[in-house]
């Protein structure tokens, strides 16, 4: 069996407890390298088997779990954040399913999460926006044409940028071409939840000037929005004049 588990954002305690028990059994932990705290691997048990991905091949990752379901073991692979997000699960478990092993995923805290509770901040604020965009600048990986920057850049929803921290200059560029506003605000969290965590706040056209003071060229998110500003609407959850299912309005 194995178990692809979200590791969280950084804090060694923001994997989930399933995540934490199935660890804790693990015989195999293969790792995601210096984006999975280390301080995680502590969970293990005496005598686990431990791989850091950083420096195997999608083909190893496979190899070294055949060899584990061989021997009757349990093998545990270690993610960032939640699997879901740039995890490149699906072409392992694409080869997992062709050789017949069986596995199971546990998802994660995401960075993203992670970002926005170290800012204090709701990405999703009434009157400002209900949208959240995740996505990336294209580099070595490419972006599909229909999801470059500048297009997304358009609906001026709240963004979340991952991989792009070495590329904030042509990233400034587009999102303003796309249609915001050069002095929208901007908030980069350096290793979010991590002890070295660090946050800047800028705006889209002092960005890359931001990051290259900083020395931040990755394992940065970068967020993007009118949700960092001081502006919103209040939530008519909560609105003494607005009536719901388990509450009537207080003028009613």
């Amino acid at each position: 069996m194995v178990h692809f588990i979200g590791a969280g954002p950084g804090a060694a305690d923001l994997i989930t407890v399933r995540g934490c028990e199935l660890l804790k059994t693990a015989d195999v932990v293969i790792y995601a390298g210096s984006l999975v705290n280390p301080d995680l691997l502590k969970y293990t048990k005496s005598g686990c088997e431990i791989h850091n991905s950083a420096f195997m091949t999608l083909e190893e990752v496979i190899d070294t779990i055949k060899k584990a379901e061989s021997e009757n073991k349990t093998t545990v692979r270690l993610h960032t954040g939640d699997p879901s997000i740039y995890g490149a699960i699906r072409e392992q478990i694409d080869l997992l399913e062709k050789y017949n092993i069986f596995y199971d995923v546990v998802p994660g805290v995401s960075s993203f999460f992670g970002a926005a509770a170290a800012l204090g901040a709701e990405y999703t604020l009434p009157g400002i926006s209900q949208t959240v965009i995740i996505s990336r600048m294209e580099g070595r990986t490419p972006v599909p044409e229909r999801e470059n920057i500048r297009s997304l850049a358009a609906h001026k929803s709240t963004m979340v940028l991952f991989l792009s921290s070495s590329l904030t200059e042509e990233l400034s560029a587009e999102l303003i071409e796309g249609g915001y506003e050069p002095d929208t605000p901007v908030a980069v969290v350096y290793k979010a939840t991590w002890p070295d965590q660090k946050i800047f706040k800028c705006t889209i056209e002092t960005l890359h000037q931001t990051m290259k003071e900083n020395s931040i060229y990755k394992t940065a998110l970068i967020l993007v929005g009118n949700f960092l500003g001081k502006k919103y609407d209040r939530s008519e959850l909560y609105n003494p004049d607005f009536t719901h299912e388990y509450r009537n309005s207080k003028n009613e």
